[in-house]
């Protein structure tokens, strides 16, 4: 018998995907095309399979370690994984094979270490390139001229698979005023593609938390992070 606060994930996880599907629908895009990325960062083992069992599908996790041990103890129900933190060097053996797609590339260093581990392990990394896209200085991540000089390197790592692009947006009270941050890296995205590089396809854009998704589903987000509308505030 389903418990009350199984039955309380299941209404969030199905209300959140209603509400993907509705942005999607309202931008003329098919909800097939938004992919939702549970965030699960210090959410136990035991909720995050409730939430599997409750239609989620797609995990994303902040840290190496918390994660590594909720992968050995949900390999059973063989969930898909995303690593959505931001990846220190010295953990990049770690995520390699681990991690269906690491949203995090922050630098080109960074990219390099990752496609030197992902070529010792004789696999193909799938990564995204994560854009500082209001230039915040307390912030990880290119800016996107840094970014546009760099395309010649990135492009010639044989052992990554570059997806595409995410992003954070500074923190705004209304979610509206995220959209411009948004927009803007769609259109970095656009930018990048038409230099005609290969190896550098721009599929996916990870944009979209908890407060502002809809917005970012409405500008071309292809993955949505959301952790607290699911599972409620962290414990940190």
């Amino acid at each position: 018998m389903e418990s009350e606060a199984d039955d309380f994930l299941a209404r969030r996880v199905h209300q959140i995907l209603d509400r993907i599907r509705r942005a999607a629908e309202r931008a003329g895009r098919s909800p097939e095309a938004v992919r939702l990325v549970a965030a699960t960062k210090t959410v136990p083992a035991e909720r995050i399979r409730e939430g599997l069992g409750a239609g989620l599908s797609l995990l994303g996790e902040n840290r190496m370690q918390e994660a590594l041990a909720k992968v050995a103890l949900l390999r059973d129900l063989s969930p898909q994984w995303h690593f959505i933190g931001q990846l220190q060097r010295r953990k990049v053996r770690d995520a390699i094979g681990t991690f269906e797609l690491i949203h995090s590339v922050d630098s080109v260093e960074l990219a390099q270490e990752i496609n030197r581990r992902s070529g010792d392990a004789g696999v193909k990394q799938a990564v995204l390139l994560e854009v500082n896209i209001a230039g915040e200085a307390s912030k990880a991540g290119f800016h996107p001229d840094t970014l546009m000089r760099g395309l010649g390197i990135l492009g010639d790592l044989p052992h990554l698979r570059i997806q595409g692009l995410m992003t954070i947006p500074p923190p705004t009270e209304q979610p509206e005023e995220a959209r411009p941050h948004f927009r803007g890296l769609r259109e970095l995205g656009a930018r990048i593609a038409a230099e005609g590089i290969p190896s550098l396809v721009m599929q996916e854009f990870s944009m979209g938390m908890s407060h502002d998704f809809e917005i970012a589903i409405e500008e071309g987000a292809t993955l949505v992070r959301v952790g607290t509308a699911i599972f409620g505030a962290r414990h940190v």
